[in-house]
């Protein structure tokens, strides 16, 4: 599929999560460049921008043939919307009419598909944005609790304790975001689209979804979720040499 697709990679130097994890070594890769040769070898893409304030990240980007954006200081804050710095990138490189992809640098561990797979959907479609979800597991909303200061355990929604469902295989099936992708049309990232207004308004209004399994996306805010997605891309290190 050609279909001259533009990938925008954010990459912020600072986290309150896990400071310098876009730069870090993650499978023997600094982890933003696993994100870049993702996006590379997606066949619908055209073009690859990076957007960071990270000087190690955008000398990786440079290196890897990225064009850099270097993002300004008022979009690089805790408070600074995802939006904000992609539309900032978007505009610096001319504003083309094409489909927008907007990855984080702090994945880098994704199916080899999902950029295609999300901005077939896309075009297809006809939507203004396309986002991948994982199964939440047993990290159900119906197992959601409240803990109180003295201990006590109540239902989060409603009077019954995990909704009186017991056995993970009866859960109802409920996905969340898991960072893997974002496609969407440059009307809905430009908020062309008469969408609600809201920290995700860019989306649009026609918005769907592509499912992933457990463990397909990895998204490093925690040293655990590092110390995961190495292992994961140094086991289909050692599959891919035999």
């Amino acid at each position: 599929m050609n279909t001259n697709a533009l990938v925008i990679i954010l990459a912020r130097a600072g986290s309150k999560g896990l400071p310098g994890k876009n730069s870090a070594m993650v499978g023997g890769l600094p982890c933003v460049q696993w994100t870049i040769q993702a996006a590379q070898q997606a066949q619908c893409i055209e073009r690859v921008v990076v957007s960071s304030d990270d000087a190690g990240v955008n000398e990786c980007a440079h290196g890897l043939g990225c064009t850099v954006v270097n993002r300004p200081a008022e979009l690089a804050h805790d408070t600074a919307t995802i939006d904000d710095a992609a539309r900032h990138a978007y505009e610096a490189i001319g504003s083309p009419e094409v489909p927008v992809v907007i990855l984080y640098a702090n994945v880098p561990v994704r199916p080899e598909s999902l950029i295609d797979d999300a901005v077939k959907m896309l075009v297809d479609s006809g939507c203004d944005s396309v986002q991948s979800y994982a199964a939440v597991g047993k990290h159900h909303p119906w197992w959601t609790v409240r803990v109180d200061g003295s201990g006590v355990v109540s239902a989060w929604e409603g009077d019954v304790l995990y909704h009186n469902c017991f056995r993970r295989q009866d859960l109802p099936s409920a996905q969340v975001p898991d960072g893997g992708v974002i496609a969407l049309t440059t009307d809905a990232l430009m908020r062309r689209v008469n969408a609600a207004d809201g920290p995700h308004g860019f989306l649009g209004n026609d918005r769907r979804g592509i499912i992933t399994n457990e463990g397909d996306v990895i998204d490093i805010d925690s040293r655990i979720d590092q110390i995961v997605a190495d292992a994961i891309l140094k086991e289909r290190a050692v599959h891919a040499d035999r």
